[in-house]
């Protein structure tokens, strides 16, 4: 895996704030007049993306990003190609992205309408929504057996919204009890305070895999509110979100798409070799064969 100039990072994120808010050039056009390509990379967001070291990350979402990259040089006839990345948060990777600080972003991003208004996205490579994390002894598995019964969320969390909403809905008064964070909530659910964690399969699917006894959890229940991920590019943008998309497409069509989602969702990650243990959903699956790039369901 290319990491060149990882350690740069900090001072391309500064120079944002300088450069126009509108990149003239189209992405492959920009790419090869600068002979490089700058792409985005999270720092913790495990297993998609997050960095070793100052100068390596890795991850499911590194790993779709360099082969999209191989594509790039390949369609541009640049093999030495030179590949800059660059950190972003999720308060800044639409605004970096859409001002030409980078180039690609293939993270843990939602594909949403309201983001549609400001960039373009691939097709959808992960679909993520609240579950359950619960003891294997307390009996529940499903939402039902949550009635009138403490469940810990994050505060301010999209689950917390969704598992009030669901509750007011199926009349189950359940009694949410907010976390600070997620090692918080997950302490609750440890010490017996609440019956059940509510988040994102894949922080649950983490979370186990980290806690004390991984043995004695269990991810539960339906998947509520599905969100897609998809890798970000400008918008307006026809020939690049071809080639990203033909990609993305290549890899399932191949298999190669399965194969590295078992590395990182099913096998052991570093830097510690923990495994998460997370089997693909039902939507990506079906994804594998629709290839949609439509925003959230």
């Amino acid at each position: 895996m290319n990491n060149n100039n990882l350690s740069t990072a900090a001072l391309m994120v500064a120079a944002a704030t300088a450069m126009p808010l509108v990149c003239e050039a189209q992405t492959l056009e920009k790419i090869a007049a600068s002979d490089k390509i700058t792409v985005s990379y999270r720092d913790a967001a495990v297993p998609f993306s997050y960095a070793l070291s100052p100068t390596r990350a890795v991850g499911f979402s590194v790993d779709l990003t360099d082969a999209i990259v191989d594509d790039v040089r390949v369609k541009l006839k640049k093999p030495n190609l030179e590949v800059v990345r660059i950190p972003v948060t999720g308060q800044n990777r639409i605004t970096l992205l859409a001002n030409g600080t980078y180039d690609l972003e293939c993270g843990s991003t939602t594909n949403t309408a309201a983001r549609g208004k400001e960039v373009t996205f691939s097709i959808s490579h992960f679909y993520t929504g609240t579950r359950l994390l619960a003891k294997t002894t307390s009996n529940v598995k499903s939402y039902a057996d949550l009635a009138k019964k403490p469940v810990a969320t994050a505060a301010g969390s999209t689950n917390e919204k969704v598992l009030r909403k669901y509750s007011t809905d199926n009349n189950l008064d359940i009694q949410v009890v907010l976390g600070k964070d997620y090692g918080d909530s997950l302490q609750m659910l440890e010490e017996d305070r609440v019956v059940a964690l509510a988040l994102d399969d894949v922080l649950l699917f983490g979370l186990r895999a980290n806690s004390k006894n991984p043995a004695s959890l269990e991810v539960v229940g339906e998947t509520l509110q599905v969100e897609p991920y998809g890798c970000m590019l400008r918008k307006d943008d026809p020939e690049f979100k071809k080639l990203v998309d033909g990609s993305i497409a290549r890899l399932m069509k191949s298999g190669e798409f399965t194969r590295l989602y078992a590395k990182w969702f099913e096998s052991p990650i570093p830097p510690k070799g923990v495994v998460l243990g997370m089997p693909m959903s039902k939507q990506l699956k079906a994804n594998l064969k629709a290839m949609s790039d439509k925003p959230e369901f």
